[in-house]
């Protein structure tokens, strides 16, 4: 029997979750908790029920929650959030599209979602509340913090190390055995070649600092 999932956020990432979420094939989608202006609107057709005041009294009908507020400008509303519903007795599942690749020696931490056509080999560890968008390559022996974006058609080579709240922007290449500290954003297209040991916003091929973060 499929589980009832509430899901946090309306936006467009949402609409790419709620593609994810149906082809696994393992929730139904209760609803979604978006803001005050959405409230009864539909994404597809799924009715936005409550806004974000709402959700302690929604925690007490449901048991699965997700996370599906977009990470490119700032991670700081998905952060709070999860950490919201940490607080609370709910599961935040881990969500993977049947059409990705992870391999069984591969780890998965909680309210990841794993987007289609992602690649994700050996030894790989990702961490709590995730985006690994469409087409990503984690390579084996990756380490992902929590709360990074992975963007689509991104490449994380093997050993690489990503700590806690990056964004890595889409088509973006890590060289193997490199660390990118935490709060960092690389802009797309960018190829990263050393260690980033500042944060700030990358860009670039070799990509460079533009400013802090």
């Amino acid at each position: 029997m499929r589980k009832e999932i509430i899901l946090i956020g309306g936006g467009g990432h949402c609409r790419s979750c709620i593609d994810v979420i149906e082809t696994e094939g393992k929730f139904n989608i209760a609803g979604i908790i978006d803001i005050k202006e959405n409230l009864h609107r539909k994404v597809f057709q799924y009715e936005v029920i409550a806004t974000d005041d709402d959700l302690a009294d929604i925690i007490r009908d449901y048991k699965y929650f997700f996370v599906t507020i977009g990470h490119i400008k700032s991670v700081e509303r998905r952060v709070e959030i999860y950490n919201y519903l940490k607080k609370s007795d709910v599961i935040i599942p881990t969500i993977i599209s049947p059409i990705a690749h992870v391999s069984k020696h591969a780890s998965i931490d909680e309210g990841t979602i794993i987007m289609h056509n992602v690649i994700v080999n050996s030894s790989a560890r990702i961490g709590k509340n995730c985006i690994i968008n469409s087409g990503a390559i984690i390579e084996h022996d990756a380490v992902i913090g929590d709360h990074c974006h992975i963007s689509t058609g991104a490449i994380v080579n093997g050993g690489c190390i990503i700590m806690d709240e990056v964004f890595i922007g889409s088509r973006s290449v890590l060289f193997n055995n490199i660390s990118v500290t935490e709060g960092t954003i690389i802009g797309a297209g960018s190829v990263i070649m050393k260690t980033i040991k500042d944060s700030g916003i990358y860009a670039g091929n070799p990509a460079r600092k533009f400013s802090n973060t």
